[in-house]
């Protein structure tokens, strides 16, 4: 279990922070509904943002807090205790902090608020029957998503130069998939800014339980099935300075 400090709490902030305002800017220009709005839905772009920029974010922010950027994330991790619950509740403080300050970022720079559809808020699509199956789709996304995050980041097995470039590859070819029918939150905290500042409360427990739910079913299955099976690999996927430096030495003796 590690401790983190105030640097961690000050990136997951800032992680959030710039991951809700770049999704609910770009919910903004392509899924606009309002009379002036001049976009068509397009959830394959609004996928690749998803990509890029948890991709940005893990990259920016990884090494400090361990990138976690969603409560979900870091219920899954604080059930494995691979983080200590006190920091786990601030985490999830920072985060739910960082949502809002993130749409309201987006916001602030619409001067025609026309477009806007909730500024980023998401809600259950008339594709689906209600909100238990919007539950059940964020539970499945989040769940997903949480592993490959599991696996990733704590497998022995795992090679880590590969987990920013998966986690945030599977965020976005969940979005544009469960995008058309739930707007594809799979993070508490990126739905409630927009949620507040839209003061659109509509759809509350799908975007709660669903995502909740399938964070604990990926640590569940992360603990039982991942670390308990599958063959150790035949080379480590983390080279440390001293591996590089002995086969650097290997190879000038040779």
């Amino acid at each position: 279990m590690q401790d983190r400090g105030l640097a961690a709490y000050i990136a997951e902030l800032l992680g959030t922070l710039l991951l809700t305002f770049f999704v609910c800017s770009v919910v903004i220009l392509f899924v606009s509904t309002g009379q002036n709005a001049q976009f068509g839905s397009d959830f394959a772009v609004i996928g690749l943002v998803h990509a890029f920029v948890l991709f940005g974010l893990i990259m920016m922010f990884g090494i400090v807090s361990g990138g976690h950027f969603n409560p979900a994330v870091t219920i899954a991790v604080a059930a494995l205790r691979r983080i200590d619950p006190i920091d786990a509740v601030v985490y999830v403080l920072a985060q739910l902090s960082g949502g809002v300050l993130g749409a309201l970022l987006a916001k602030g720079f619409l001067l025609d608020e026309g477009r806007a559809t909730d500024y980023g808020a998401v809600s259950p699509s008339g594709l689906i029957g209600g909100n238990s199956q919007a539950a059940m789709l964020e539970a499945i996304g989040t769940f997903v998503l949480v592993l490959v995050i599991l696996a990733a980041v704590f497998s022995l097995k795992s090679p880590k130069d590969w987990a920013p470039l998966a986690i945030g590859t599977t965020l976005g070819f969940a979005v544009m998939v469960i995008g058309p029918l739930t707007g594809a939150a799979l993070n508490p905290a990126r739905w409630f800014g927009p949620a507040l500042v839209a003061n659109q409360f509509s759809d509350v427990w799908p975007y709660l339980v669903g995502p909740i739910v399938g964070a604990l079913l990926a640590a569940a299955v992360f603990r039982f099935v991942i670390e308990a099976g599958g063959p150790a690999p035949t080379e480590p996927p983390e080279r440390t300075t001293a591996d590089v430096a002995s086969r650097t030495a290997a190879r000038r003796a040779t």
